[in-house]
């Protein structure tokens, strides 16, 4: 689990984003995937005691491969310049609510939600918000959850979800299309050697946000 590794590779990577590049530092891509693929599945194994849904998980299941479609893209550079990870049920291409682990050189974060969910899907969240909004607002303003994340992840419809007035009580929360709050991490300390706990420490802080959208989709 060498943060560090990682991030010497990356940013080499970034530096020299091209497949000759990449085909001259395989050993060190290799190495780098390792070590993200063992900091994910530590993070697995110890979420996994306060969150039954993740149990047996494999981390392979759960990390984004580092290759970019570029087919409708402007952007042609061949490769992502961090390694992701989605942790839920049955893996990364479910879609199910889960914890996110980034690892990039000065963007490094753990947090986790829902991100642009089906719109069956986020037909019964928007459901679940309208019904039980109380207790969503005092999950994401405790204290501790404060103290972990910040602002979420802005992306909202810009008037009202259909079927949904205006002046909805809870419209805040009723306009969003993802659902994903993070706590980023500086180098330092993705760095060191406390950083599997802190890892482990905001997923436990984002479990109750968890459980409220895996309820909304049951």
């Amino acid at each position: 689990m060498d943060v560090q590794q990682i991030h010497k590779f990356l940013n080499g990577l970034t530096a020299n984003n091209s497949k000759a590049w990449m085909d001259e530092n395989k050993k060190d891509y290799q190495s780098a995937k390792s070590n993200f693929i063992d900091l994910v599945q530590n993070s697995i194994n110890t979420a996994a005691k306060f969150d039954d849904e993740i149990v047996n998980e494999e981390a392979k299941k759960c990390v984004f491969r580092l290759n970019r479609d570029v087919r409708f893209s402007k952007n042609k550079d061949p490769y992502k310049t961090n390694f992701g990870g989605s942790i839920c049920k049955g893996g990364r291409k479910t879609g199910n609510p889960g914890y996110y682990l980034h690892i990039m050189p000065g963007n490094n974060f753990a947090g986790g939600g829902l991100f642009q969910p089906q719109p069956d899907a986020l037909k019964k969240i928007c459901q679940e918000i309208d019904y039980n909004a109380p207790e969503l607002v005092k999950i994401i303003t405790s204290a501790k959850f404060k103290r972990h994340f910040n602002e979420p992840f802005d992306d909202k419809v810009k008037t009202a979800p259909k079927g949904y007035p205006k002046d909805h009580p809870h419209i805040d929360l009723l306009r969003y299309r993802s659902f994903i709050y993070t706590q980023q991490f500086t180098d330092k300390e993705a760095q060191s050697p406390d950083f599997p706990k802190m890892i482990v420490e905001t997923f436990k802080v984002m479990k109750p946000y968890i459980d409220f959208l895996r309820r909304g989709l049951d």
